[in-house]
């Protein structure tokens, strides 16, 4: 039978009750222990119902292990009844071959978190999962990481739901009353000055001044540039050929003086699979995204004294990581701003500046006719010159 008692810790009556398990739990009333007998009371009431619904839940178990008997019986195979853990990996298994590398380590991240913080019951039957556990693993994502983030990371545990329910693990999925986060108001990025992009250039190391030129010159994405190999770069007709790793687009650009001139005067390889920038390379094959690349070239803009220094770590009564929420109005991306804006500048037309950095805008959807790359080399003639200024470091 229930019962209640008193810990220094807390001012409410604790019940005490049998799980389902065996084990002797307590959990908080609520009612607050003032000696009073109606409370008491109260809180024996909230303790007996506790009791009740292990045992109900204990009804449920018998239960479903006697359909489990009558299914087996009459279909002859075991009723499907995979714990929640169990499916997940079976589940990143049957995506390696449906989704890009980095994709999959990200999925691997997001189902790993979740397991962890549902616990035991991650390794209890996916059909006791509730929408609730969904809920408090969200919140607790969003404490540590933007918005974004962990909106991308429900999206995952939602897939991961939606295919339990195709194997008919479950009847209803509990994702589904989960809602997205409400995203803040993004900081807007903005470009580099020539000023900035000067400051940034002296003290970059020589791998990361070699990846901010291109940035510069190609208004491309850093995750396409880490993992860029010599065997992109066709140095008979200067063009640079990628296919972007966010849309999946070909890019063919045109490679412009100052950029041919630090790629004439980086090592050659002994063979062009090889990548240009090896260390970016292989940190970004590591996690499978940018992220620890964003993190030290934050560090590079903090050295140039561009942005302020902020923490990774979380500080004492934060919610998260310090500086995590507080979105720089520059970083690598900001490049890509740079890019069309020095070509803009420059008397280039919108059509052919978006073109160049491979931006998809309702610009370049009302514009019908094939940019010729006579007019692309003529853009990126015009960019100036930042390769001359030489690193401190």
């Amino acid at each position: 039978m229930a019962s209640l008692r008193r810990l220094p810790t807390s001012s409410n009556w604790i019940a005490c009750f049998i799980g389902i398990d065996g084990k002797r739990y307590q959990r908080s009333t609520g009612i607050k222990a003032d000696g009073k007998m109606t409370s008491r009371r109260q809180a024996q009431h909230i303790a007996e119902e506790y009791e009740d619904l292990a045992r109900k839940k204990k009804t449920v178990l018998q239960i479903q292990r006697v359909l489990s008997d009558l299914y087996e019986d009459v279909s002859g195979e075991a009723l499907p009844d995979s714990n929640a853990q169990a499916f997940a990996t079976k589940w990143l298994d049957s995506k390696q071959a449906e989704i890009r590398p980095h994709t999959l380590v990200f999925y691997r991240i997001k189902v790993d978190s979740f397991m962890k913080f549902l616990g035991v019951k991650a390794t209890g039957a996916i059909r006791e999962l509730t929408t609730e556990d969904v809920r408090r693993w969200r919140d607790s994502e969003a404490k540590r990481l933007t918005a974004s983030t962990a909106n991308h990371g429900l999206k995952c545990i939602r897939m991961y739901f939606a295919a339990a329910k195709r194997h008919n693990l479950i009847a209803d999925d509990p994702s589904k009353g989960v809602s997205i986060l409400k995203k803040p108001q993004e900081t807007a990025r903005r470009p580099f000055t020539r000023s900035e992009l000067e400051a940034l250039l002296k003290v970059a190391p020589k791998e990361w001044r070699s990846l901010i030129l291109f940035g510069l010159y190609t208004g491309q994405r850093l995750g396409d540039l880490a993992t860029l190999t010599w065997e992109q770069i066709d140095l008979e007709h200067n063009e640079i050929r990628l296919t972007t790793r966010k849309t999946s687009r070909n890019q063919k650009i045109p490679i412009c003086s100052p950029l041919l001139s630090h790629i004439n005067a980086l090592p050659q390889p002994s063979t062009r699979s090889k990548p240009v920038h090896p260390a970016a390379d292989a940190q970004f094959k590591m996690l499978g995204r940018s992220g620890m690349l964003s993190r030290q070239f934050y560090e590079l803009m903090t050295k140039a004294g561009l942005v302020e220094k902020k923490s990774h770590h979380k500080s004492q009564g934060s919610m998260g990581r310090s500086g995590r929420h507080n979105l720089s109005k520059i970083s690598f991306h900001s490049l890509r701003h740079t890019t069309t804006s020095l070509l803009k500048n420059a008397g280039v037309s919108p059509a052919i500046a978006e073109e160049f950095v491979g931006h998809d805008s309702s610009e370049m959807n009302r514009v019908y006719t094939h940019i010729d790359q006579s007019a692309m080399r003529l853009a990126a003639d015009k960019l100036p010159d930042f390769s001359q200024i030489k690193s401190d470091s």
